[in-house]
């Protein structure tokens, strides 16, 4: 049966919103599905005019009250605030066909150069009358060639459960104007062991920093004008279930 459930910060009793230090934990929690995120960034501190480099940290967590199977994520939407910025000036950049075919440890050797950000992964297998398999891979993000004329990032993950397997998904990082909002990416999470997997756990940290004709430059970057920065997040699901979650971040603005 399909079904669409929305929640937002503003209406949602399930959606937790714990600041602690520099990290922003959210919980949401529709029918029998709960989805727990912790993340931030670090430094906190940063320019009320202009930009300074930052690093991006955080967890998502998939599972149900009942323990029951959740349902299967297929496509993660998510919208960073206005006061930020993707630098990719001078940074190598990876291309699929140097990931096809290749395992974690392959795939830095081809594209460590542009790499990004890195992480984990897991999932759970199931398949009929078999006990279910537990996969996990490191998740690495590589710089990849620009779409739109918009930055992208290549993110490589591998499996050898139950079969070795190369994931990659190129994510566009679109420059939008949606009110606080300044860019989207827009994930589709590949099937895992032919739609038999199910993601439960994914970690990531992201952030660069090289030198380019002398010159620093960072990948991520943020300002700090107004005391806070915002996210927003968007869950959908093989059964036509959606979620949706906003979190604010304070920082603290200087100069």
């Amino acid at each position: 049966m399909r079904k669409t459930v929305l929640r937002t910060a503003a209406v949602a009793v399930g959606l937790l919103l714990v600041a602690a230090g520099s990290a922003l934990a959210i919980r949401l929690h529709v029918d029998h599905i709960v989805i727990e995120t912790e993340g931030g960034f670090t430094p906190t501190t940063l320019p009320k005019h202009g930009y300074a480099p930052i690093k991006l940290h955080g967890y998502g967590k998939i599972s149900t009250d009942d323990g029951s199977v959740p349902p299967v994520l297929e496509q993660l939407t998510l919208w960073f605030d206005k006061h930020g910025e993707v630098q990719t000036r001078g940074l190598p950049v990876c291309r699929r066909s140097q990931l096809e075919s290749t395992d974690t440890k392959h795939a830095r050797q081809a594209c460590g150069d542009a790499l990004v950000g890195k992480g984990i992964g897991k999932a759970i297998i199931y398949f009929p009358e078999s006990k279910p398999i537990p996969a996990s891979s490191p998740i690495l993000l590589f710089n990849g060639p620009p779409k739109h004329g918009n930055p992208t990032v290549l993110a490589h993950a591998y499996l050898s459960v139950p079969a070795p397997t190369t994931y990659i998904v190129q994510v566009e990082i679109q420059r939008v104007h949606d009110g606080r909002y300044g860019f989207k990416t827009v994930a589709k999470i590949p099937k895992i062991a032919d739609g038999s997997g199910v993601p439960i756990y994914g970690e990531l940290t992201i952030g660069r920093r090289w030198t380019y004709k002398g010159k620093r430059y960072s990948y991520a970057n943020a300002g700090c004008p107004d005391g806070r920065l915002q996210a927003k997040g968007q869950f959908r699901f093989r059964d036509g279930t959606f979620l949706q979650g906003t979190v604010l971040k304070k920082c603290k603005g200087t100069g």
